[in-house]
């Protein structure tokens, strides 16, 4: 079995990703193929933490759009991503991993509140960490909220899965020209205004040094093999090869 290229990592997840090509809500074998997805990863040696999105259920911006007031949008969103930790926490128990749902929103009677010394503690104990809530506040993505999570527990990378395999010149799915990066620099994707991340979680992320792993999640094991290095990736480094 392969070493992981980072030891701990932060995973980040968007809401769609669990739809299974539905519309909204939540597939039961997208679910369940993640969860065993997460449980290879942290096979590999690796302690994973995993930051999810609430789109598949609802999104702050677009409540806007509907006359809900961005704070009470972007707090509907929130609660949004603590559902989906809880369902994935819940398919890891089903796979045989170790997990712990944490939230920054407290509601202690469901999910256990997160604090970086709680989530720490359970990757060290071999659990995958399911962070829902996003930051706890309003006006941040999920995105922001992987960078910071990252950067608090000292995660030697942030996984971003996204809907293509690595990080292109254009959209490939729009621009049949566009071209593939294997590796550049956080000064490079903000130079060529790439859009690895949305601009509050890369400036994170580049300030504290994280690199950032963008690949594909779609196919079985696409986390454990991106980690692992034998998958399609782009990876976004603090600085270039030397």
């Amino acid at each position: 079995m392969s070493a992981p290229l980072f030891k701990r990592v932060v995973v980040k997840l968007s809401g769609e990703a669990l739809t299974g090509g539905g519309a909204h809500g939540l597939d039961a074998a997208t679910l369940d193929r993640v969860a065993n997805d997460l449980k290879a990863t942290a096979a590999l040696g690796a302690e994973v933490a995993v930051v999810v999105g609430g789109g598949n259920f609802f999104r702050g911006l677009a409540g806007t759009g509907r006359g809900i007031e961005r704070v009470r949008g972007d707090t509907i969103g929130m609660l949004a991503t603590v559902m989906n930790a809880i369902a994935i926490e819940a398919a890891l128990e089903a796979a045989g991993q170790a997990a712990r749902a944490l939230t920054a929103i407290p509601m202690p009677v469901h999910v256990e509140t997160y604090s970086r010394a709680v989530a720490a503690n359970h990757l060290k104990q071999g659990r995958v960490v399911v962070l829902g809530g996003g930051t706890g506040s309003p006006f941040f993505t999920t995105d922001t909220t992987a960078a910071l999570r990252a950067a608090e527990l000292n995660a030697g990378a942030i996984m971003k899965a996204t809907q293509v395999d690595g990080v292109y010149t254009a959209d490939p799915k729009k621009d049949p020209g566009a071209t593939r990066y294997d590796r550049l620099t956080h000064d490079e994707a903000i130079a060529k205004s790439l859009g690895v991340m949305d601009t509050a979680a890369f400036a994170l992320a580049r300030e504290n040094r994280i690199p950032i792993l963008v690949f594909k999640l779609g196919a079985p094991n696409a986390i454990c093999d991106a980690l692992s290095g034998k998958g399609k990736a782009t990876l976004v480094t603090p600085e270039a090869d030397k």
